[in-house]
This record gives C-alpha cells, structure tokens and sequence, in this order.
C-alpha cells in the first residue's frame, strides 16, 4: 500500500469514525421510534384509535361539505376550520380540523364526520398516547422546527458515515471472503465483522431512509419557499385587499365542484382554508390527488376564490415538493402495503444492530487494544526472528 494510498484511507476512517459517533445514538432513536411508526395503522387498530366510516352502499349520497364542517364547527365553536381532509383509504370519512387561529400550531382538535350522514363519528385526540409520543419524537424531539432541522443534519452525518463506510469496506474486505464472520476470533472482532456485513447489505435502503428522512426534516422551509417563490405571483391581483371574512366566504361544496371540474379523475386529499399555510388570505385552496398508488402521492392544488368560487388558478408543484411528497411515504414504507412494511421492519431492525455494534466496538476499543498486545506476546517467535514475536497478519483493525 502506497504513503499516498494509506493516508486516504486514514482519512475516511476518521470522517467514517467521526460522523458516525455523532450521529449514532440520535439515528438509533429514530430507527426505534419508527419501527412502530411503520405498521402505525395496525398499531391504532389494535389500540382502537382508528376511526372507520360504517360500511354502507357505494352508490350511497353524500352529505353537502358545508354541512360536514357545521356538525364539526357546532362541537368547537371557538375555534376556526383550518383544513378538512380524507384519508386515502377510506372516502367516507371527512376529518376537520379546528384550531384556535389559521396560523400554524399544535393546538388542534380532529373531529370525524361521516360524509354520508354528516353525522360526527368521533374526536380523535392524535395528540396523546404512545404513537403521538413515537411520533413526535421521530419528527421533531419536540422541539418543533429546531428539532427538525436539528435531525435532518443528524440524517446528513448518516449519509456521509454510509459514504465513508463503504469506501472503507473494499480494502478491508480485501483478504476475506463477503460475508465472512470470524466467530473464533474475540468478540470485539466478531462483531467487526457483522457490522460490516449488515452495514454492505442495509446499505441502499439506509441511504434511502437516510436522505428521505433528512428531506422531510426540511417540509416546514420548502412550503414557506413555495409560498414566497410562486404562490405569492399567483396572488398579486389580491395585494392590499383584506383577508375574506368567514361571512362573505361561498359554499365548500360548491367549491370542492369546482375544484375537481378542474382536474377529471383526480380525487380530494385536503383543503386548505383562507389564511392558512397551505392557502391564502383570499382562498379556499383544495390540494387533489391522482387515483393510484404513485400518483396518490403527488397533489395539484387549486385556489378557488373563497368569495366567488371561481378557480382562479391551478399551478404545478415545484421539483422540490414533488420530492418532499414522494419521500414522505417511502420514508416508511408505505408504497407497497404489508410486504413493504414488514420488508422495512426488518430492514429496520438490522440497522439498530448496525448502530448498536458499532456503538459496541467504540466502547470496547481500549480492551480491544489490550487483547491485541496480550495476543501478540503470547504468539510463537518466527523462524529465524531471535525470539521476535511473529506480526498477527489476520487482525482488522476499525
């Protein structure tokens, strides 16, 4: 090996070290957390938190939008109607959201309304309980957007410790067949090398979760960007005019028409009311999504004028927040249902032992060290060495 070649090597073994002591134990709390995140409506199914529309006739009416938000309204009066939605899955529920003002807060109360009936099912409180607290702390350690932020760098110094790691991998591997677990040597050895196997064979779908992840830590900035960079030109025939009074504001259901006349074949994934972040001063702006499983993830958004429910324009998402909206469900593996799921679970599970012994041989590294020298005086001399002890050429060092 050349001076030239040794020192490169040194390098990354320090970026390698380095980065990944920093990010270890944070990446552990999220690989944590989010193994239950991932099977997170199985979860609430056995909890019983998850609320299900009764089963009726597909051809079965459906209640007037304006009536969903009055029976959840009458249930929270003091508060304002900040967006209303329906899950993918099930398109007869409506979930309200009310919030003490439009701007963007965690105090919110969900209420389920059946948008057959316009009957509220139930109140579901996503703000407590064990998956709320998985949840919170796999997103933002409950420190809002600093937290975020805060674990999208951790996500980066995961990105740069994969990087690391497998240009670190080829020389070590070099003398020693994939896959081999050198079960006789010491335990710290041992587990060397099952940290760089699960590490080669975790290595794409770590990457992937990695930066996903660290693209999601970033929602917050890239919808205030698209506010300032495009939303902001759709809405200058409306400077200087006052946010529309709730009074003065057309029907939701007419609204919600004219919103899908726009896009045939698409369906609702939300609306956005006037002043929120998603929406503006002067709209009711209704985000719609594409009928299958890929294009259900990317959303077109209309503003309709909340006054007069004339849509006044339809722009294209951004490359950014297309990104940020494919990266969402395959953070956790949400594409391809319960195969994907368990296939992420396991995946999961291997890159806590990744981390876990890689935090092991950190810890262990001056015993290792010990062992090392104890081993090298109790080997035989080589021939002809004059009771010099023989180099141990097998040992890898981290």
């Amino acid at each position: 090996m050349t001076a030239m070649n040794s020192r490169r090597i040194k390098t990354w073994a320090w970026v390698h070290k380095w980065s990944s002591l920093v990010c270890t134990v944070f990446m552990l709390l999220l690989c944590i957390t989010g193994l239950p995140l991932i099977f997170h409506h199985e979860i609430g199914h056995l909890l019983g938190t998850e609320v299900e529309a009764p089963k009726m006739p597909a051809e079965t009416p459906r209640a007037s939008l304006d009536r969903v938000i009055e029976a959840a309204h009458a249930l929270h009066p003091e508060r304002v109607v900040q967006f209303v939605s329906q899950p993918e899955d099930d398109d007869g529920l409506w979930f309200v959201t009310l919030t003490p003002t439009p701007a963007p807060t965690d105090d919110f109360k969900s209420v389920a309304v059946d948008a057959r009936t316009g009957q509220v099912l139930a109140q579901p409180k996503f703000d407590e309980g064990f998956m709320w607290v998985m949840f919170k702390l796999h997103v933002d350690l409950f420190a809002g957007l600093p937290g975020k932020l805060f674990l999208g760098f951790m996500g980066l110094l995961l990105l740069v410790a994969i990087v690391s790691g497998v240009v670190l991998y080829a020389p070590f591997m070099r003398k020693l067949d994939f896959g081999t677990v050198r079960r006789e040597r010491r335990p710290r050895l041992k587990w060397l090398d099952l940290h760089n196997l699960l590490g080669i064979v975790t290595l794409v779908w770590a990457f992937t979760v990695g930066a996903t992840g660290m693209i999601n830590t970033w929602a917050d900035l890239l919808i205030k960007y698209w506010q300032h960079d495009q939303l902001s030109s759709l809405l200058a025939p409306y400077r200087g005019q006052p946010e529309t009074p709730k009074a003065e504001r057309a029907s939701l259901q007419r609204t919600l028409e004219v919103a899908l006349a726009q896009a045939p074949g698409m369906k609702v994934s939300f609306i956005a009311f006037p002043g929120t972040a998603f929406s503006s001063p002067h709209h009711n702006t209704v985000f719609l999504r594409g009928p299958e499983p890929l294009t259900s993830r990317l959303l077109r958004p209309v503003l309709v004028d909340a006054r007069t429910n004339e849509a006044t324009a339809s722009p294209k998402l951004p490359w950014y927040l297309t990104a940020l909206l494919v990266s969402q469900p395959l953070h956790f593996g949400d594409y391809g249902g319960m195969p994907m799921q368990i296939i992420w679970a396991l995946l999961d599970i291997a890159t806590i032992i990744v981390l876990g012994s890689g935090l092991y041989l950190w810890l262990r590294r001056g015993k290792a060290a010990a062992a090392a020298q104890a081993e090298d005086a109790a080997s035989p001399a080589a021939p002809g060495a004059a009771g010099r002890p023989a180099v141990t050429t097998a040992r890898a060092r981290p």
